[in-house]
């Protein structure tokens, strides 16, 4: 059991470690470098197999923190690119994974094929060997690589990898982007909000107090405003604090909060459009894929379902695997869902027909991610003059409420 338990992690390759060695080549000439491996034995054993007589062999240090950036999902949509590209010029998938970890400027990149490439070199598919790497490989990308190899199209299947891959990406950026802006903006309003409240105006709440007169009931309500920030600007940064880690710990750790969230979304105003969009160029996406890929359509909407990126869809998506697996239409599965756009039904009702659904289905998600695209910069517009707006009114309002003492006390005079 323990031995099963050894050979299980060597298998996996998460515990491999860097050897630095020096040895001879074929031709008698020094030469040095470095290898993955779990243990020393397993090291000289790779570098035999490239013609390497070992002399020298040691375990390099660990990095003091912990060997540079990680592996993203960018880095991955990269990995499955330069694989295509690779093996559609007839290069070898071994000499391909190679090149692949050279080439990489990320070590966690290099660490992660290179653990890949000794998987497939010991004789496993490269489905299974994405599949030892859950954290970069999801049930997706592996099933789709399984069944490419299974249909001896293993080229083709990672060219779609590939564009579905950047596809995804390129629609988590454009989202990102569009919520990032005003998000980043409210805090700095926030921040230079606090720094009037707190340094600025109590020096004007100094000069007002020897004017012996009555305040504008503006400037009054601000210094109390002040006053009271001063006072307990602890409690109002902690709660702040408290609020986002209470949002990001039940985010992530309560799945009854993720549900009643993705439900939010969907109705909040600007954001909800785009949401609903974005799922729907997500489903059409990663459905044509898996399905162009000989993958039973019944078993693509498992998957499928987890890529739409919201609850609401995913549900809905599991709901029609069930009706169709019944052998309902899709079409009507989708109707009855009441969350797809009758155009999108209609064009999947087509292909239905036609025998063409994969590439109904790649129409609709050139459409969506077209319209998210635009949608993305319309809301860019919109959201730049209303945060102008907030900016000038939140901080001119403070400047205002100021100066109107000295103002009041210049007409006097």
């Amino acid at each position: 059991m323990a031995q099963a338990k050894k050979l299980d992690k060597e298998r996996i390759g998460d515990n491999k470690v860097t050897w630095s060695w020096e040895g001879k080549g074929k031709k008698g000439e020094i030469i040095r470098g470095e290898v993955l491996a779990v243990s020393e034995i397993q090291a000289r054993a790779a570098l035999r197999q490239q013609g390497v007589m070992v002399l020298k062999i040691k375990k390099k240090p660990k990095a003091l923190f912990g060997g540079g950036k990680p592996v993203e999902p960018g880095d991955i949509a990269g990995f499955a690119r330069q694989l295509a590209v690779m093996m559609q010029a007839g290069m070898p998938l071994l000499q391909g994974l190679e090149i692949i970890a050279q080439s990489s400027e990320k070590p966690s990149m290099t660490k992660l094929v290179t653990a890949i490439k000794d998987d497939v070199s010991g004789g496993i598919s490269l489905g299974h060997a994405l599949k030892n790497h859950p954290l970069h490989f999801d049930n997706l990308f592996v099933s789709l690589v399984i069944a490419g190899e299974n249909a001896g199209a293993l080229e083709a299947i990672l060219e779609r990898i590939a564009i579905y891959k950047e596809k995804s990406e390129s629609l988590k950026k454009k989202i990102k982007k569009a919520l990032t802006y005003p998000i980043a903006v409210l805090v700095v309003a926030f921040i230079v909000t606090a720094i009037l409240l707190i340094f600025v105006v109590p020096v004007f709440a100094e000069v007002f107090g020897s004017f012996g007169a009555e305040l504008p009931a503006f400037t009054l309500w601000v210094l109390h405003l002040s006053e009271a920030f001063q006072a307990y600007w602890w409690a109002i940064f902690g709660g702040i604090g408290a609020a986002i880690f209470t949002f990001s710990y039940f985010k992530k750790r309560s799945k009854a909060f993720q549900i009643a969230l993705d439900k939010l979304i969907l109705h909040i105003p600007l954001v909800g459009p785009l949401t609903h969009k974005a799922a729907v160029a997500r489903f059409a996406r990663t459905l044509s894929t898996m399905f162009a890929a000989g993958v039973p359509l019944v078993e693509a909407m498992g998957s499928v379902a987890g890529a739409t990126g919201n609850y609401v869809y995913e549900q809905a998506v599991l709901d029609m695997r069930d009706m169709t697996e019944q052998g309902q239409a899709m079409r009507i599965s989708m109707q009855q869902s009441g969350l797809f756009p009758m155009m999108v039904i209609q064009m999947i009702g087509i292909g239905e027909e036609t025998g063409e659904i994969d590439k109904m289905l790649s129409k609709v998600a050139d459409i969506y991610e077209e319209e998210v695209d635009n949608m993305v910069d319309a809301l860019a517009s919109l959201m730049e003059p209303m945060i102008m707006a907030f900016l000038g009114v939140v901080v001119g309002g403070l400047v205002i409420a100021m100066y109107l003492p000295i103002f009041k006390l210049g007409a006097v005079v």
